[in-house]
């Protein structure tokens, strides 16, 4: 590292030294790095520990380790008005797309409404909004959720493994693994969040839905997520949040005329195509990874949409008209 010419310079360095290593760093090591005796090291932490504006919070490991304390240390960020609506429009997606009491989101929330206040006062207002709806008592309380979410971010963060206790569905046997969390992932269509990553052999890569974690732990064990690991190649294909090695699977859909215009107006998936009919009809295909996660969104289309293919999924669906029929009395 290049020696700093002034001391306010060598702080700075020592912060950005400190945040790159977030397992710590001795004195010694730190020292070498400045560029400074290893007895200026101690001054420097003091300095940045009770510092006036910002206090940096740093720990003092048992083996003699200096690091930055993750979950105190505040990131500083300056937003155009522009950059400030896109982060609006993200919250109130957040906010209307989640049911889970978050006492971070909203703490979030409320620091960019309050610093944008002066700036764009009718966008804070509406900021401070969503604040208020991650933390309003209507919103599920559920801890287990909360901490298993806190310790996952810590492991990301840190490079750290965990140890996992997770249950498939209610029925299943709780299973155990160790495990490098390499993403989190948040699914709007469940209100729910995956975290993808590497189980210890012979488990392999895996992704957990973080509400059937039913506990965590932090291990000593560190690991470093492949160069090549790509999560939005990896999630290119899927639908919402399966995906798999094989070649993805091609779903033709055909809308009737009275909502093709509809369908057009949103961009459903990145590989989707559309070609409209000469009588009104409207052609819509993609190739997901697993077609069977589009259910959801088929069904909600009801009577206008028609499944042409694959034929699995015309036959799944067809049955399902089949049951409700049975459901609601009605008779071919």
């Amino acid at each position: 590292m290049e020696r700093a010419s002034n001391k306010s310079e060598r702080l700075a360095q020592l912060e950005h030294l400190l945040i790159a290593n977030p397992h710590g760093l001795k004195r010694a090591e730190i020292a070498r790095r400045l560029g400074v005796n290893r007895s200026t090291i101690g001054r420097y932490i003091d300095e940045l520990s009770s510092r006036h504006d910002v206090p940096i919070p740093i720990c003092n490991e048992d083996d003699g380790r200096i690091k930055i304390n993750r979950d105190d240390y505040l990131n500083y960020i300056g937003l155009t008005v522009h950059e400030a609506m896109a982060v609006h429009l993200a919250t109130r997606l957040m906010a209307t797309r989640t049911d889970k009491h978050n006492p971070y989101a909203a703490s979030a929330l409320r620091k960019l409404g309050n610093a944008l206040k002066s700036f764009a006062p009718f966008i804070s207002r509406h900021v401070l909004a969503s604040a208020s709806v991650m933390d309003d008592a209507g919103q599920r309380y559920n801890p287990n959720y909360l901490r298993v979410l806190e310790v996952l971010t810590r492991c990301w963060s840190q490079g750290q493994m965990a140890h996992i206790w997770y249950k498939k569905h209610h029925n299943a046997v709780v299973k155990e693994y160790d495990f490098a969390p390499y993403f989190i992932e948040p699914y709007a269509i469940g209100q729910t969040t995956y975290v993808i990553g590497q189980c210890s052999s012979p488990d392999g890569m895996r992704t957990f839905k973080l509400e059937r974690i039913q506990r965590v732990e932090l291990l000593d064990q560190t690991y470093t997520i492949p160069a090549d690991f790509d999560p939005t190649a990896e999630l290119a294909d899927a639908w919402g949040i399966w995906y798999t090695d094989a070649e993805p699977v091609e779903v033709v859909l055909r809308f009737h005329p009275r909502v093709a215009d509809r369908v057009v107006e949103t961009r459903w998936h990145r590989n989707e195509q559309t070609t409209l009919q000469a009588d009104g009809y409207l052609l819509w295909r993609t190739w997901v990874a697993e077609p069977k996660e589009m259910l959801n969104w088929v069904r909600g289309w009801g009577a206008d949409v028609e499944i042409l293919e694959p034929e699995y999924l015309r036959k799944e669906l067809a049955n399902e008209v089949k049951k409700m029929m049975k459901l609601y009395g009605i008779n071919k």
